[in-house]
């Protein structure tokens, strides 16, 4: 399995969008997006989406050079386009912006329509804790990449639909709890499929309704389905997904799920910035992270269990490993990438 350190990473993948024509300052921000990604472990949100985002850069319909357009703009919110430009790229700007919003007022609102793919959620409520915010962002599909079905029904409606909530502060902070609301990622499936490798049981259904851990078989034509989150209650990550799908569809002005959509292209999203001065105040929410925190990480184990998890905990714990250790990448995304690699004429950095 290759390996490379976070900055031979980083350079590689920024010369790649390079040599496909994407500014300078653009190629860096989403290199640098990916790779902070596959650090955290989130490898389905990290470098292996370099040879989509490039393919669609270069059919056209991507644009690297777009800006964010704001159509409406209020004190505490925000209203944007993003004409197709790099998800990174746009949702960074936004989350700045209300950001900044956010120092004089409570709670600012942004959403986002006609972006490419913003990539991790909770890359955007860490910059929001790195000010003292909480944050919650959803995100939708766009109405295209219909990947899970109703409880019950065997045909894809929804898209995997995450949500991220960030709250700043604790001994090990900021918890970060950035999910999708089916049982895995789209991208996490296409990492296996591109691999060559099968995906745990429980993640997908065949296009008859049945288990199958061939990650082909969500790709076929008709399509297989991801399961929605929650087991045998998962009616309930379908509610989510659904409520999700309406928010980030409906109030961004961009679009829900609907018949014969086009090949997925990016996001809908809503992100919220909240000061906690103006409501209980910071110093208090950080009392109550504190003493949260202690508690829950206090509880008695069951035996053979060493410690409990909290949000954010497995991303700082891989990120640890992999700073240290280098970022490994499967045999197949890394195929993909030394191939993407040869067409553009980018020099193979050396893996161990």
């Amino acid at each position: 399995m290759p390996t490379l350190p976070e900055s031979q990473l980083v350079q590689f993948s920024t010369a790649l969008f390079r040599a496909a024509g994407v500014g300078e300052a653009e190629s860096t921000v989403v290199a640098e997006s990916l790779v902070q990604a596959n650090l955290r472990g989130h490898d389905s949100h990290g470098v292996m989406r370099v040879p989509f985002y490039i393919g669609k850069v270069q059919d056209g319909s991507l644009n690297p050079a777009a800006q964010l357009t704001i159509e409406k703009e209020s004190p505490c919110s925000i209203v944007a386009d993003g004409g197709w430009g790099l998800g990174q790229v746009l949702a960074q700007d936004l989350t700045r912006r209300l950001i900044d919003k956010c120092q004089t007022s409570a709670i600012a609102c942004g959403t986002l329509r006609r972006t490419a793919h913003i990539g991790r959620l909770g890359e955007y409520a860490e910059m929001a804790a790195a000010s003292g915010f909480t944050s919650m962002i959803v995100a939708n599909t766009h109405g295209s990449g219909q990947r899970v079905a109703p409880v019950g029904g065997k045909r894809p409606r929804l898209g995997t639909n995450p949500i991220c909530l960030g709250m700043p502060g604790g001994a090990s902070g900021p918890f970060i709890f950035d999910i999708g609301t089916s049982a895995t990622a789209e991208g996490k499936v296409r990492v296996k499929k591109i691999a060559g490798q099968p995906i745990p049981a429980g993640w997908c259904l065949d296009p008859d309704g049945k288990p199958t851990t061939d990650p082909n078989q969500l790709y076929g034509d008709p399509p297989g389905t991801i399961l929605p989150l929650g087991g045998d209650q998962a009616y309930k990550g379908f509610g989510l997904a659904f409520m999700i799908d309406l928010l980030a569809g409906g109030l961004s002005g961009g679009q829900c799920p609907f018949p014969n959509p086009p090949p997925p292209m990016g996001n809908c999203c809503v992100f919220w910035v909240i000061n906690p001065e103006f409501f209980g105040g910071s110093s208090h929410l950080q009392s109550e992270v504190g003493k949260l925190e202690a508690y829950v990480r206090g509880v008695p184990t069951i035996d053979g269990v060493k410690e409990v998890f909290l949000p954010g905990d497995p991303e700082r714990r891989t990120m640890s490993d992999r700073q240290a250790r280098g970022i490994p990448l499967d045999d197949g995304n890394w195929k993909a990438l030394v191939e993407l690699a040869r067409k553009l004429g980018v020099a193979v950095p050396a893996a161990s």
